[in-house]
């Protein structure tokens, strides 16, 4: 048998805690990711987690009352709303809104295909791959970018501007209310 002169001790290792905690992050993962398969078959609520790799960052409930709030006094009864990279706000918005009220998620992250028609895939690299149809279709247009760069904010405008109608919000992160 020939020595390489590598041993068992290069090779990096848990510790019997940290192993245990991964073990622990997994399974709850798991059950999560069966809950939400279950709950989109049985068209029970669905509660997603935030997705840091996919620059997910969801909003706390006063953010989601207030926007939807707004939106939907802007938009009425029978408004159209087009949500770009925001889906925290889906849910409240389709809860609060009248049945005349047509909701649209755009959004990359293919777990929200669970809300059926309202969801249609949306990538900022692509911004036009949107339906021609609906070319100043949406009363509203709210949308996050998912990145604050140049160029995510750039093509997420030429989204916003293909879909609305008139009116914007534009959520960034900073603080700043202009109606």
């Amino acid at each position: 048998m020939e020595n390489t002169g590598e041993s068992d001790d290069d090779v990096p290792q848990l510790s019997a805690e940290t192993f245990s905690a991964l073990q622990q992050f997994y399974q709850e993962q798991e059950n999560r990711e069966k809950q939400q398969d279950v709950n989109s078959l049985t068209g029970g609520d669905v509660p997603l987690d935030e997705n840091w790799q996919l620059s997910q960052f969801w909003y706390d409930d006063a953010t989601i009352d207030f926007l939807v709030n707004i939106a939907l006094k802007s938009v009425g009864s029978d408004g159209k709303i087009a949500l770009v990279s925001c889906p925290t706000l889906y849910k409240k918005m389709r809860q609060k809104a009248d049945k005349n009220c047509e909701i649209t998620l755009f959004e990359y992250d293919n777990r929200f295909a669970v809300y059926g028609e309202d969801f249609m895939f949306y990538d900022y690299n692509s911004p036009l791959s949107i339906p021609r149809e609906k070319s100043g279709y949406y009363d509203l247009v709210i949308a996050d970018p998912p990145f604050l760069s140049e160029e995510c904010l750039t093509k997420t405008a030429v989204s916003i501007r293909f879909l609305t109608k008139e009116k914007i919000i534009l959520c960034t992160g900073q603080l700043k209310y202009v109606f």
